[in-house]
């Protein structure tokens, strides 16, 4: 697939990626900063919240992980803007993910801030992250993987992987749930939701017609792709979701794309068109594999792709991953007639005419 390398609207962000720091505080526009919140034992290592000036004090778009280091480069951001924490009035959430929404709970007790997500995330947080109800979704997941053909001896390891990170998240119902369309009520902003889901079942972008600008979560980054997979609070197509999320974004008349991680940048259609463009080869890569190999499991077919690193480095959370994602591609091909499923433990694959 050729390269497509986005242009940086924050050469100094970019320097900060590439580079392995944590950008700076900065003043995006008038009324716009961006500031980085850490993520700790994490390659992404920093989620970029927005704070947006209003009449009335700020709005911000995500929160981070609830770590104290987290929360105190948060209030530190805000204090280099000339707020302070009991000025944030809203936190809207673009996805239930720790790094997004972890915080927001903990930003709500020190400002009284009303929380913003979508229904479809909103209606996953308590068995998300609930100890009362936890339980049921690592047996849930413990039952996919083994679907999937997840050997044995890594079984329970996968199935509780996510378990690690739980207390990054202080756990908060949303006080407003955001539809798509949805004008948000925001004193000196025209921002609009739009419901992107795929990454997360109720991942939401915000856009700002009026300064041309795109916060687009997780859903659009600048070099990597977010993980769309299969899991049990996932769609039962996520794939076909994000790529429709993705073609209902393209064509935005956005000047400039905010997300959550690495850093701002331009060209929208550009981004999407190479996304995509992704998906589809790797889809191509795993229809090789069924054709060569067929009756092969999820876990097998996953262990044959090409991935940023050996299988074997990969560590045990990344590799739950890595075969989540690949199902969410191995559904999407069943769903268009392009392989099929001989179900049983684990489920087989196979491509349309075998067998």
């Amino acid at each position: 697939m050729a390269k497509f390398v986005v242009t940086p609207s924050s050469e100094e962000q970019r320097a900060a990626w590439t580079g392995g720091t944590i950008p700076e505080v900065e003043r995006v526009r008038p009324g716009l900063w961006s500031v980085p919140v850490p993520i700790p034992i994490n390659p992404l290592r920093y989620v970029l919240v927005y704070v947006l000036e209003c009449d009335d004090g700020v709005a911000v778009v995500d929160a981070g992980w609830n770590t104290d280091e987290a929360y105190d480069a948060l209030v530190a951001g805000l204090a280099v803007a000339g707020y302070a924490i009991t000025d944030v009035k809203a936190v809207l959430v673009t996805h239930i993910h720790p790094d997004h929404y972890g915080l927001a709970g903990r930003v709500r007790e020190a400002s009284g801030a009303w929380i913003g997500l979508h229904p479809a995330d909103a209606g996953l947080v308590r068995e998300r992250y609930d100890d009362d109800a936890i339980g049921s979704l690592v047996a849930r997941e413990r039952a996919l993987l083994v679907r999937c053909g997840v050997p044995a001896a890594t079984l329970d390891e996968l199935a509780g992987a996510s378990m690690m990170i739980r207390h990054m998240v202080s756990m908060a119902k949303p006080d407003r749930l955001i539809e798509d369309g949805d004008r948000l009520d925001l004193p000196g902003w025209d921002l609009r939701a739009l419901w992107t889901p795929g990454h997360s079942p109720g991942h939401l972008c915000f856009t700002s017609p009026s300064r041309k600008l795109l916060f687009s979560g997780d859903h659009v980054l600048a070099r990597i792709t977010p993980i769309v997979a299969v899991h049990p609070q996932s769609g039962p197509n996520p794939l076909a979701d994000y790529l429709g999320a993705l073609a209902a974004v393209r064509d935005l008349d956005v000047e400039e794309v905010l997300p959550a991680h690495e850093y701002r940048f331009l060209e929208l259609a550009g981004r999407v068109d190479h996304v995509m463009a992704h998906h589809a080869e790797r889809l191509a890569e795993i229809e090789q594999v069924l054709g060569v190999s067929g009756g092969v499991s999820c876990w097998e077919v996953a262990t044959r792709l090409t991935w940023s690193r050996p299988w074997e480095s990969i560590p045990p959370f990344m590799r739950r991953a890595a075969n989540n994602e690949t199902l969410a591609h191995l559904v999407w091909l069943e769903a268009r007639g392009r392989a099929r499923r001989e179900q049983g433990e684990p489920d087989l694959w196979v491509a349309p005419l075998s067998g």
